[in-house]
């Protein structure tokens, strides 16, 4: 399993981002996917995730829901989370996640596979 992410970058509070997460070595189709965040001296936290394409279903954290959309390309394989209206909290580290499950996961402990991680930073 590999995960490799793009991305990333340094953009103004109210800006958009597009991150892009290229996955190989398995059956995309069957994994769960997820995004998740780290900042400075904060533990990892759960920012979207979506199940196999089999159910489709979504979580958004409280903290993003109408800005961040996450979603699936099963053709490519690769995940995406496109992120509008950047607030300076959004700093972090964000990883990209993959489980074969059917279900949704949102716990980061869920996850059995990650990607290196992409740097956002929002500047005021």
């Amino acid at each position: 399993v590999q995960l490799v992410e793009s991305g990333g970058g340094l953009v103004q509070a109210g800006g958009s981002l597009s991150l892009s997460c290229a996955a190989s070595g398995f059956s995309f189709d069957d994994y769960a996917l997820g995004w998740f965040r780290q900042a400075p001296g904060k533990e990892r936290e759960g920012v979207a995730c979506i199940s196999s394409s089999i159910t489709g279903y979504t979580y958004y954290a409280d903290s993003v829901k109408g800005r961040f959309t996450i979603s699936r390309e099963n053709a490519k394989p690769t995940m995406y989370l496109q992120m509008n209206s950047l607030k300076p909290e959004d700093t972090a580290v964000y990883y990209c996640a993959v489980r074969r499950t059917i279900g949704l996961i949102t716990s980061t402990r869920g996850y059995e596979h990650w990607g290196q991680g992409t740097q956002v930073t929002v500047a005021s």
